[in-house]
């Protein structure tokens, strides 16, 4: 539990320190790096990670494999689902209380009162942590875009990553697929390995335009390494050679592609097999088509099949699909809450041939949510016969009392999906 005097105060105070929660350019992050000593110029070899879906996925399967090979590893991932200090992970542990408390403090400091984000701050914190912990490596999601993301500030990494991109967050990085590629490409760095997940087309030529233009050694999809299921299996293969492995143990078809990525960056380190396996088999990424088999929402439905998901943009709703469409048959159920932000047609359209009805909710305490009846609406325009519910907890008792083993899935945000996790312990 964290401490009300302690970093839940602060982090709320840095939430008032700009007027906007997004704003895009790396001037301040370069002014408080500055004041905190550069600890960007002093992290373990770094591993940059950025696309719109499967960021997380593919590096917690990079880390999985890397500590399986004796590696400390350290992680920045965002956005948190329960509590802010799952953004930090520390030589494999996540940040205590104290130590992300006084992290705070002294980056609120060195800031000296200054306009700067959220993210920018928090970011900052992190690379200072990083910096002053030792481990073999620090593994960095992109929090929005690429090119002018708080994270984009270490000159030379050791690698660089980009999964699948497609169209999302419009208002940020651009209104096409090779705009928004353009942003995403923009962590690619002179003569740095770049690993490329399947892309479209559009996007393909965007990121091998810079990786030509830059001399950075392309380890692409389709043509420097390909993967793929396999009678219950997952087949891998590069330049070095061929892998079969289990499938992931994170669920769903696209998580072979991701495990992929994870693979391809794995094996440019000199990882062996043994480190491969566990990269797909010892990953844990929750929200991610997480099945909820303890805490009092399940506990609440014990004959109902409880899935969890954060996807929220069309590709994650193709994904969310897929992974559905691949399960055993089951009367399926969606209990779906979205944030305004969000293409709800484009997310629905995939998801509705899937399932038998959706429930549509409000995320409690989001001042961005999406009406329960939007969403309904949506749900309804893509063929999906759909309903509002006062909660999470109402819409589950509604599908038990009539349906008490079927399938459902909690699903259409992130901080949906955090508010589920923090309720169900």
């Amino acid at each position: 539990m964290t401490s009300p005097a302690g970093s839940d105060l602060i982090l709320e105070r840095m939430m008032t320190l700009h007027p906007k929660v997004i704003d895009l350019t790396l001037d301040r992050m370069h002014r408080l790096l500055a004041a905190l000593g550069h600890p960007e110029r002093q992290l373990p070899p770094v591993i940059h990670v950025a696309g719109t879906n499967g960021k997380g996925s593919t590096q917690a399967m990079i880390r999985a494999g890397l500590e399986a090979a004796g590696d400390r590893v350290h992680a920045y991932t965002s956005p948190h689902l329960a509590r802010f200090h799952e953004r930090i992970r520390l030589a494999g542990d996540l940040i205590s209380e104290p130590a992300l408390t006084a992290l705070l403090d002294e980056c609120v400091v060195a800031n000296g009162g200054e306009t700067i984000t959220f993210f920018e701050i928090t970011t900052a914190a992190a690379l200072l942590a990083f910096a002053r912990t030792p481990a073999d490596w620090t593994l960095l999601e992109v929090g929005l875009g690429g090119r002018l993301d708080a994270t984009n500030v270490v000159d030379h990494p050791a690698l660089t990553i980009l999964t699948p991109i497609s169209i999302d967050h419009q208002q940020y990085l651009g209104e096409t697929l090779a705009e928004i590629a353009g942003e995403k490409a923009g962590i690619v760095k002179r003569g740095v390995p770049v690993v490329v997940g399947p892309q479209p087309p559009e996007a393909m030529a965007v990121i091998e335009a810079r990786a030509n233009r830059l001399g950075a050694p392309l380890l692409a999809w389709g043509q420097h390494w390909h993967c793929h299921a396999d009678r219950g299996r997952m087949v891998f293969q590069d330049e070095t050679g061929l892998l079969d492995l289990p499938l992931p143990n994170l669920p769903g078809p696209h998580q072979v592609q991701n495990a992929g990525a994870a693979l391809a960056a794995l094996r440019h380190l000199g990882r062996d097999e043994a480190a491969c396996e566990a990269a797909v088999t010892r990953a844990f990424w929750p929200a991610r088509m997480q099945r909820l088999r303890h805490g009092p929402l399940a506990e609440s439905a014990p004959g109902v099949e409880l899935w969890l998901d954060g996807g929220h943009n069309p590709a994650g709703g193709e994904a969310v699909a897929a992974t559905l469409a691949g399960m055993p048959r089951r009367e399926t159920f969606l209990i779906c809450g979205m944030l305004n932000t969000k293409d709800v047609a484009g997310y629905m359209r995939p998801i509705a041939p899937q399932a038998t009805r959706l429930y549509a909710v409000e995320i409690p305490g989001e001042k961005n949510t999406l009406p329960a009846e939007t969403t309904r609406n949506a749900a309804q325009a893509a063929g999906l016969a759909a309903q509002t519910a006062a909660s999470v907890g109402a819409a589950l008792a509604e599908i038990v009392a009539t349906n008490p083993e079927a399938r459902v899935l909690i699903c259409g945000s992130l901080y949906l999906a955090g508010q589920v996790l923090k309720t169900n312990g």
